[in-house]
């Protein structure tokens, strides 16, 4: 838990461009239906020109 909170927070400091340039967050959020149920999942990351580096979780 600390890891992830950790992480996001590297994330929101990029972000906002206090190192430099900003860089622009990306995320995705999906919910399927299928013969098991509901499920769910996200990903959250970084965009900077045609490079993207996220963590999803599904």
């Amino acid at each position: 838990m600390i890891r992830t909170l950790l992480v996001l927070a590297c994330l929101a400091l990029a972000a906002c461009g206090a190192d430099g340039d900003p860089i622009e967050p990306a995320g995705s959020v999906a919910i399927g239906i299928g013969s098991e149920g509901l499920s769910a999942g996200g990903s959250i990351g970084v965009r900077r020109g045609p490079l993207q580096v996220g963590v999803g979780i599904f």
